[in-house]
């Protein structure tokens, strides 16, 4: 609908009277320094966000792949009597539809030790078909190989364990379970030398150094199994599935079990990361809504300052929602350009996070992201297309409202007033 004076909406001159006000002159600088700032405020507050949420979810993501990938998504563990039948018990779980693979399991600790180091392990007895199945180790064996791993007696470890030892893949490896034989003396420790088969590296500290795979024949006879397993890892297709998948393994087993699944081994560690994640979005919000705040106050001041504009404007015929469009735009313009410029910057910053890291790590000559301290190797990034987009939305909102008040104040402004004091 067009305004009394013929003009529509929006018209080319509304556009012009804004830009004109956009550019800084000499009177008016302090007014476009705080302009500037809300835009750097938009930019900065929009680009750590995206930042911040994509790194947060990589860091998520890759966790669990890397939990999952090596931990079974159902823990099935015997009740009232041994897992003595495990292989039947695993064969009609993997049957079910939705089971990748149901893998039998024998675990314990131990220490391993070579003749520079020692550190504590956990020895999980595995069989060789299986071990190769789990893509986290076989598709990461960075020394040796997996063939012929059930009839050697060979051992498979991390690459932080072996950096630690200072072994390599063909060195041997004595391993000290607490628990060996029984003797009149009392309970001895067992201590037996492996060769090392193969070296893996799947990426996350922890698991690099504290894992020991063995043959699972050899696991039960090392940690005194009458030939039973202590559990049976179960993978499936789609992990989100998880309760599902309790009630199809439940009626496969056709025997006594207990199961923990992948959320309750791990729910306090989630939890954790999922309160991080909202504290954070809320905290970095605040600059956002900073910015929009210093975009109104200079808004605010451009009103005061162009008053004689406003009423020499509106003599001339201009309508007050003339007005208020001219100012609409020039607030709206500086969260929209920030609103956008910030998603550039915090897509490029994300695709390139690692390269970044690299280099700040350089320069500062610092280790940033330390494995040790946060698991991963290296630094991740997972941009949520809607995560983003409701950043870049809530942006251009709050930038949009802050100049609702300044225009409509500019508006209401009497050109006879405004013009009496000039």
């Amino acid at each position: 609908m067009s305004d009394p004076t013929g003009t529509r909406p929006f018209a080319p001159f509304e556009w012009m009277l804004s830009l004109r006000y956009l550019r800084a002159r000499r009177k008016e600088g302090f007014i476009s320094v705080i302009a500037g700032f809300s835009f750097l405020g938009i930019m900065l507050g929009v680009a750590t966000l995206i930042i911040v949420m994509a790194v947060m979810n990589g860091f998520r993501k890759e966790l669990l792949d890397k939990i999952l990938g090596l931990n079974g998504h159902l823990l099935v563990q015997p009740l009232e009597k041994p897992l003595t039948d495990f292989e039947e018990v695993a064969a009609r779980i993997s049957k079910v539809e939705g089971i990748r693979i149901a893998v039998p399991i024998v675990e314990g600790q131990a220490l391993a030790s070579s003749p520079f180091n020692a550190a504590g392990v956990l020895v999980r007895g595995i069989r060789g078909s299986d071990l190769a199945s789990l893509t986290s180790i076989g598709k990461n064996i960075k020394q040796g190989t997996l063939e012929g791993f059930d009839q050697g007696q060979g051992v498979v470890i991390g690459r932080r364990l072996a950096d630690q030892l200072t072994l390599r893949s063909g060195d041997s490896v004595t391993l000290v379970a607490p628990r060996g034989a029984v003797t009149p003396m009392g309970t001895t420790p067992r201590i037996k030398v492996y060769k090392i088969a193969a070296v893996f590296e799947i990426g996350m500290s922890e698991y690099d150094a504290a894992f020991v795979f063995m043959p699972l024949v050899e696991a039960q006879a090392y940690f005194n199994r009458n030939n039973d397993v202590t559990a049976i890892e179960v993978y499936t297709s789609a992990p989100d599935r998880i309760v599902q998948f309790r009630q199809l393994v439940t009626e496969a087993a056709q025997r006594p079990i207990f199961m923990i699944d992948w959320r309750q081994r791990n729910a306090t560690f989630f939890n954790a990361l999922q309160v991080e994640r909202n504290v954070m979005f809320l905290i970095l919000t605040l600059i956002v809504l900073v910015a929009a705040f210093n975009i109104a106050s200079s808004l605010i001041m451009l009103v005061k300052d162009k008053g004689r504009d406003i009423g020499i404007l509106r003599t001339m015929g201009a309508s007050q929602g003339a007005i208020m469009r001219v100012f609409l735009i020039t607030g709206a313009s500086i969260g929209v350009i920030g609103a956008l410029t910030g998603f550039a910057v915090g897509l490029l910053v994300c695709l390139n996070i690692e390269s970044i890291r690299q280099f700040m790590s350089w320069l500062t000559n610092t280790e940033l992201f330390s494995p040790e301290l946060y698991f991963l190797s290296r630094l991740p990034a997972e941009l949520d297309a809607g995560e983003t987009t409701a950043v870049v939305v809530m942006a251009l909102a709050l930038s949009l409202l802050a100049t609702l008040y300044p225009s409509w104040r500019a508006a209401r402004l009497d050109p006879v007033e405004a013009l009496r004091y000039e």
